[in-house]
Order: C-alpha cells, then sequence, then structure tokens
C-alpha cells in the first residue's frame, strides 16, 4: 500500500511540475492564461461508506484549472493591436471553425480581412451599413474598407453672428446705396463660407450683411460672386434678393422674411430662423461669363440664422459649420474603447467600418483549452454570449496595446521549490518502505 500511496504522490508532484513548467514558459506569451494544479485525496470505501480506521490511498490529479485575471496591458503602437480590459474573449472563424481568444495581436491579409497572426482565423464583428451606422447582433468578418470617401453636398449651414446695434443704417433705396459685391460702402459686413457640390467641388457662399434701418438687416447670399437662382450667362443679369432679418428691442431675432420663390416678380415672405439657397447652380465666372458645372448637382442649402443676435458688439461670426465635404483617401485607422474601427481621411472626415464583437461565457473554465492561446466552446463552457466592448460585464478594448500573460513569475519559482520537495519527500516514502521491506526479508 506504501508503495501505492508514494506513487501517486510522485504522479502528483510531476504534474505540478508540468504545469509550473508550462506556466514559466510561456510568462511571456501575449493573452496567456496560467493553469493550476488541484489535487484530491483518495480513500478506499465500500457501500457504507469508509470506516473510522481506514488509511488513506494516496492523491490524484482533480483538475487543471485555467486562472482568467487581468494580464496587464501594454502599449505597442501598432493600430491592430488590440487588448481587452476587462472580461470577453475575441471570436475568431477559420470557415466556420469558431474558437475564443485574448490575444489581440491582429493583421490584415491580401484581402483586407482582419485575420490572427498566422492568416487563417478571421476576427469577427460587425459590419456597418451605407451610412456608417453599426449593424448590431449579427457577426461578419471584420474587413478593412480603404476605398474613397465619397463626396457629400453641402445641405445645412450653421453659425453664431452678432450684428453691432450701432451700426449705421444704409438706405438702400438711392443709387448710392443699392447692393453692389464690389462696392465696400453697400454693405456692413461679408462672411465667407465653403461649400461643396456633388462632385466634390468646393464653392464660395458669401453672406453680405446690410442694416438697412433700427433692427432690420438684409442678407444678400451669393455662390461664388453669383445670385444662386440667376439663369443668365452674367452673375449681373439677375439681381441678388436679399432677405430681411427683424430684431426685437432686446437683440433678439423674432423672424427672417425670404421671398420665395427667388428671383422676383411676386415674391411671397417665408418666415423662418433659416436662409434657403432653393437651387444654386456650381461654375466659374470667366470675363462676365458664368460657366456652369452641368455633371454636378446643387440641391437646397439651409442657412441656420437661429443663433444670430443684435446686440452693442462688433459685428462678427463664430466659426461656421457646414456638412459637405469634398472626396476623401483614407489615411489612417483608430479604434476606441467600444471596439469601434474609424476610418480617417484626408478631408478630415472619419466613417465607422466595423466594430469588434467580443464573446463571454457563464463558466470560462469550462473552456477547452486548443493551443495558440485559444478556446473552444464545450458543454461545460456554456454558449457563448455576444455583445459590443464596454457593453454589461464585457471589458473595452485597448488599441495599440496588447495584454500580457497573467503568469507570475515569482509564486511560479516558489511552486517549483515546492513541488520539487513534494516529489523528493514521495521518493523517501518509496526509499523507507524499500528498506522495510528488505528488513522484513532479512528476517526470514
Amino acid at each position: 500500500m506504501s508503495f501505492n500511496i508514494g506513487l501517486s504522490g510522485l504522479y502528483a508532484a510531476n504534474k505540478q511540475l508540468d504545469v509550473t513548467g508550462n506556466n514559466i514558459a510561456n510568462v511571456a506569451t501575449t493573452g496567456f492564461k496560467s493553469s493550476r494544479t488541484e489535487f484530491e485525496d483518495v480513500y478506499s470505501a465500500t457501500k457504507l461508506g469508509s470506516g473510522s480506521q481506514v488509511v488513506g490511498s494516496g492523491v490524484r490529479l482533480a483538475n487543471v484549472s485555467q486562472q482568467f485575471t487581468q494580464g496587464d496591458i501594454n502599449n505597442t503602437g501598432n493600430v491592430l493591436d488590440m487588448g481587452i480590459n476587462g472580461s470577453g474573449f475575441f471570436t475568431l472563424s477559420n470557415n466556420g471553425s469558431t474558437s475564443y481568444t485574448r490575444n489581440g495581436t491582429f493583421k490584415v491579409d491580401k484581402d483586407g480581412y482582419i485575420t490572427n497572426t498566422d492568416y487563417t482565423s478571421r476576427l469577427q464583428g460587425y459590419g456597418v451599413d451605407a451610412n456608417g451606422k453599426i449593424i448590431n447582433g449579427v457577426l461578419t468578418d471584420l474587413k478593412l474598407d480603404t476605398s474613397n470617401l465619397a463626396p457629400k453636398t453641402t445641405s445645412l449651414v450653421t453659425s453664431t453672428i452678432n450684428l453691432n446695434s450701432t451700426s449705421p443704417a444704409i438706405d438702400d433705396t438711392v443709387p448710392t446705396g443699392k447692393f453692389d459685391p464690389t462696392l465696400t460702402a453697400t454693405y456692413t459686413k461679408s462672411f465667407s463660407t465653403p461649400i461643396y457640390d456633388s462632385q466634390g467641388n468646393q464653392h464660395t457662399m458669401d453672406q453680405y450683411m446690410v442694416k438697412t434701418g433700427a433692427n432690420t438687416w438684409k442678407v444678400y447670399t451669393l455662390v461664388d460672386g453669383r445670385n444662386p437662382d440667376a439663369t443668365g450667362s452674367d452673375p449681373k443679369v439677375t439681381a441678388p434678393v436679399a432677405s430681411t432679418l427683424s430684431f426685437d428691442t432686446n437683440g433678439k431675432l423674432t423672424q427672417v422674411s425670404t421671398p420665395n420663390p427667388l428671383p422676383p416678380p411676386a415674391p411671397t415672405p417665408v418666415i423662418s430662423s433659416d436662409l434657403k439657397l432653393t437651387s444654386w447652380v456650381p461654375g466659374t465666372v470667366t470675363n462676365g461669363v458664368w460657366k456652369a458645372n452641368g455633371a454636378a448637382s446643387s440641391p437646397t442649402i439651409t442657412i441656420s440664422m437661429a443663433s444670430t443676435t443684435q446686440y452693442n458688439a462688433d459685428t462678427a461670426r463664430s466659426i461656421p459649420t457646414q456638412d459637405g465635404y469634398a472626396t476623401g483617401q483614407i489615411t489612417n485607422l483608430t479604434i476606441d474603447g467600444t471596439g469601434t474601427l474609424f476610418a480617417n481621411f484626408s478631408n478630415n472626415q472619419s466613417k465607422a467600418i466595423g466594430q469588434v464583437a467580443l464573446a463571454s461565457f457563464t463558466n470560462e473554465q469550462g473552456l477547452q483549452a486548443i493551443g495558440g492561446t485559444s478556446w473552444k466552446e464545450t458543454f461545460a463552457s456554456g454558449i457563448p454570449g455576444y455583445d459590443a466592448p464596454e457593453t454589461g460585464t464585457l471589458g473595452s478594448i485597448e488599441s495599440n496595446s496588447l495584454e500580457e500573460s497573467n503568469v507570475n513569475l515569482t509564486n511560479e519559482l516558489v511552486n517549483l521549490i515546492k513541488a520539487q520537495s513534494n516529489y523528493q519527500a514521495n521518493a523517501k516514502t518509496i526509499s523507507t518502505q524499500s528498506t522495510i521491506m528488505q528488513t522484513i526479508i532479512q528476517m526470514t
């Protein structure tokens, strides 16, 4: 019996040495999770249980459990290196075979798909629709879209403007006061804003502010120096049409009256807080002759005037914003904490091109290790749940970083000494039993 007890102890100590050695060997393996040996004692028993004087039969290995504690997150500078700060697993698919990993070392294959380091499995996540909105709930192979960003026609211009209440009024009923963009004496202040047509061509929208009386201003809006709705070949053929801004005695904007349709005759005032350019035609003026860009379209532009005031301060405007832009080429990629991949373009725009999905399990200990710092789902682990990072208990994504192994080298070296001592002690048990056996044999 003593020989068997000693042998079981040697076997257990050997397993402890194996597990400890494996932990030490993977101390530098990205995303590696250390393992721990768990033992239990062995007793002989009958149907009625163990007697009060039964001696144990040794030890056996009960389980080698993996410890899914957090590893350190270290910066690498590579944007596709992703560390999970918290719980969750990356999901990889190899022709339908799914595996899970904490190793966020990813590459891009020849087709643009994000894969693991050996290009065999593709990272899973959520795709985007045509408007860049994340399509949640449907896992797909994440792919980097490096195509140019299509231009967008300007449809809204917003800004905050203050018009000086003490500015002198200009009498536009006399020839010398009639608005002329080439004569600064016929307007109080002008503002310029870049706008874009459907082909991404940039144009200049000029707003000329003219104080015509107490609490009353007129706004003339020109695109590339031309009345937006002029139909003639010369920009002066159709005179610019003004919108009227009215303020109360507190300097608050009360209404914007815009003749509609443009140009006259028979204008119908439209009262709102916006100006509208109904059908400006992009093009250029050369020697007084208008040449339209016939292939580009230019729908209605709304110019928000809601934040316009009339106070005793300089006539000035904040930096305007407009929602159009020219075409852009991709310059770099960024990934935020929610795992959303953003393509950044040369026109200062960015667009979501996908989102990393994380998997979670009810029992992480039930996952089956398959090598390559990866695991497979088992009956014991339960089925995976998928969601975006930072959702519920799922961790966040740290781009340009990797999660290091969670092996504590100091603890492993101590465990190594303990395992060695255990091995020697159990070997001594067998040696002692052998000596006793020799003594008994010599007595016979």
